[in-house]
């Protein structure tokens, strides 16, 4: 059993990091940790270096972890990584939106949502 998270450098990205890390600590779980990079291997708004770092941030609060690179589509990738690893729980960051845009989910988190093989927690920042 694991917990699954989408991150990025973004606000939404470490809030949901901070809150799976202690899902993951609480269920006495693995954590994996999906971030999204471009074909060349760079993560996806981040400067160089921001894996090694993400690593290091891990080690250093002593969770168990992996971390999956989606080079395609993250909806997608978390997913599948989530059936994959018999995830019980995926958490995904939401950044907060005006009233108009409250009433679309974002495409990418809505397929998150129904089409999750578990509970999913969305954290807003």
């Amino acid at each position: 059993m694991t917990v699954v998270v989408s991150h990025s450098s973004n606000p939404e990205g470490r809030h949901a990091l901070v809150t799976a890390t202690a899902e993951a600590r609480s269920r006495g779980t693995r954590l994996v940790v999906v971030v999204p990079t471009s074909p060349s291997g760079a993560a996806v708004g981040a400067v160089g270096g921001a894996l090694a770092e993400l690593r290091d941030r891990l080690a250093q609060v002593g969770v168990e972890h992996d971390i999956v690179e989606a080079t395609g589509d993250l909806a997608e990738t978390l997913v599948l990584t989530a059936a994959r690893t018999d995830a019980e729980l995926i958490v995904i960051g939401l950044r907060r939106r005006s009233p108009v845009g409250k009433l679309i989910l974002g495409a990418g988190a809505q397929r998150i949502l129904l089409e999750a093989p578990c509970p999913v927690l969305a954290v807003k920042s």
